[in-house]
């Protein structure tokens, strides 16, 4: 079992920046892909991002392409979302998602899938308003 927690969310106005932090307990993340989420409310829950297990991998949808960036920091068990020029349509709760598929690498509708991931964190909530 892994645990996962996510922070760094809040009230942002439109234009500004927030990076979420998504900590692992329970099992390294370090040869596992991760993945982001989110959803808004009367919405079904879309892929975000994720990152391949050795991080040379990443991939994004398309609405956040060029905003946001995924990264992991593996010593810390850590996988972060940085989020540049949020727009009000990025409001949602935001959650991560990890693949138990050890050193797996797969393609970018694999990691888009959330039956890809087998655990899922708690969300964090992402508010872009002025």
């Amino acid at each position: 079992q892994v645990q996962l927690v996510e922070s760094g969310g809040g009230l942002v106005p439109p234009g500004g920046s927030l990076r979420l932090s998504c900590a692992a307990s329970g099992r390294t993340i370090s040869t596992y892909a991760m993945g982001w989420f989110r959803q808004a409310p009367g919405k079904e829950r879309e892929f975000v991002a994720a990152i391949s297990w050795s991080g040379r991998n990443t991939y994004y949808a398309d609405s956040v392409k060029g905003r946001f960036t995924i990264s992991r920091d593996n010593a810390k068990n850590t996988v972060y979302l940085q989020m540049d020029s949020l727009k009000p349509e990025d409001t949602a709760v935001y959650y991560c998602a990890y693949d138990q598929r050890q050193f797996y690498s797969g393609s970018g509708s694999y990691y888009s899938s959330d039956r890809t991931y087998d655990f899922w964190g708690q969300g964090t909530q992402v508010t872009v308003s002025s």
